[in-house]
C-alpha cells in the first residue's frame, strides 16, 4: 500500500482515493465506528462512506494521498 494510512486522515482536509482504477477526490465531513468515515466527493458533491469504496478490497493501485 502506498500514501498515506487512514488512521491520518483528519475532519475537513482534502484526499485523493485511487482503487481498481478509479479515482476518488473527496472532504472529509464526518467520522463513523472503526477507520469508517464520511465524505463528500469534490467531482459530484455527493456523499460516500470510506467503506463503500472498499467494499470489493483494495487493488494493486490502492492509493491515499493528501490533496
Amino acid at each position: 500500500m502506498k500514501g498515506i494510512s487512514t488512521d491520518v486522515i483528519r475532519l475537513g482536509k482534502k484526499y485523493r482515493v485511487v482503487n481498481f482504477g478509479d479515482i476518488y477526490e473527496f472532504e472529509v465531513v464526518q467520522f463513523l465506528r472503526g477507520d469508517n468515515f464520511r465524505f463528500k466527493d469534490l467531482t459530484t458533491l455527493e456523499f460516500y462512506e470510506y467503506k463503500e469504496i472498499v467494499a470489493f478490497g483494495k487493488g494493486k493501485d490502492f492509493e491515499i494521498r493528501e490533496l
